[in-house]
């Protein structure tokens, strides 16, 4: 019985890690959108047609994609 509740303690510190790792995420591409031109970068695809438009931005979404990775592991590291 005493493990199951160390097992829920340690669940719920990562619930609530998990929770203010998103809430910040949130938060940098809440103001990543009001930043103007940020849809013009190198590295955007841009698709419009009749009553549509849409955009893949690739070069950010890789950049993206490494800055978490490299956050993810610091942080999975310190954890141990």
């Amino acid at each position: 019985d005493k493990r199951n509740m160390d097992n829920l303690i340690v669940l719920g510190r990562w619930i609530m890690v998990i929770g203010v790792v998103l809430a910040i995420l949130g938060g940098i591409l809440w103001l990543l959108g009001k930043i103007p031109g940020i849809n013009n970068l190198p590295g955007t695809l841009k698709i419009e047609g009749n009553g549509f438009t849409c955009v893949f931005p690739i070069l950010a979404s890789i950049i993206i994609s490494i800055v978490l990775t490299v956050i993810l592991n610091l942080i999975a590291r310190l954890s141990r």
